[in-house]
């Protein structure tokens, strides 16, 4: 039920937002933007790249100091980014044996009102309050110790997936310049969001009571998770664990625009 009202209000909010497109137009005349340059833009975020981010926007004048946007951004399903670098800023081997498998990725779709504060649309300082929603898939191999009666413990692995859905807002505070007559640079400095999460992992496997009680041990210190509450169920055909509560980021983006 969680998961469809989150997807409900999604909806809804994109709705609202194309009818706010579409009441605009009628408004906007030839000399709302400055010198009869194009309604548009497309936007490609630069630094998302080298995270296996692809994040684009685009963005239309709606009036002489005002655009509306709409930005997706996608993650194909992969392995951390920069592996070797957070190895080493693991210490711990423990902890670098459950993670290094570890794979995810993520779709989002992020509404938007820009009011900028310089010559005109497109140009200046802006204030874009902003609605996000988010979801993030991930596929971890489990490792849990079940103790025998030889040698003091035997690992096992679980592999478990699923997925996290988030919806946030916030406001993005940036600048934007006119490069060429058609290439604009977009820097979205600072934008904090807030809102809540809801999703699962699980995973199957035929489990004896023992190896059922060591997993239980191992999954018990997922409740240590900031913010996000935790419960977990394991029973002979294996474990799912929910994520449920508050949630909260930072959006940041370097991006480069083609006016049209």
């Amino acid at each position: 039920m969680r998961q469809m009202n989150i997807k409900t209000f999604t909806i809804l909010t994109f709705l609202l937002f194309l009818s706010g497109i579409r009441s605009s137009y009628a408004q906007l005349d030839s000399s709302t933007v400055n010198g009869g340059d194009g309604k548009y833009l497309i936007k490609l975020n630069l630094l998302a790249l080298p995270l296996n981010n692809f994040s684009f926007q685009a963005e239309r004048a709606v009036g002489k100091r005002t655009a509306v946007g709409l930005g997706l951004r996608f993650m194909p399903k992969s392995g951390l980014p920069f592996k070797s670098q957070i190895e080493n800023l693991i210490d711990d081997p423990e902890s670098w044996k459950q993670i290094k498998d570890f794979k995810t990725g993520n779709f989002a779709i992020t509404p938007e009102v820009r009011f900028y504060m310089g010559k005109g649309v497109f140009r200046g300082f802006y204030v874009a309050p902003f609605v996000r929603y988010t979801r993030y898939t991930a596929e971890l191999p489990f490792t849990f110790n079940v103790p025998n009666s030889t040698d003091g413990f035997t690992s096992e692995v679980i592999p478990l997936s699923g997925n996290l859905s988030t919806i946030t807002g916030g406001v993005l505070l940036g600048a934007q310049w006119k490069l060429t007559k058609l290439l604009y640079l977009d820097w979205s400095i600072f934008g904090p969001q807030y809102g809540a999460s809801n999703g699962s992992i699980s995973g199957n496997r035929s489990l004896s009571t023992n190896e059922q009680n060591a997993l239980r041990d191992e999954l018990q210190t997922l409740s240590d998770l900031p913010l996000v509450k935790t419960t977990y169920t394991v029973d002979q055909n294996g474990a799912t664990v929910d994520f449920k509560g508050p949630w909260a980021g930072i959006r940041s983006s370097f991006s480069l625009g083609f006016r049209f």
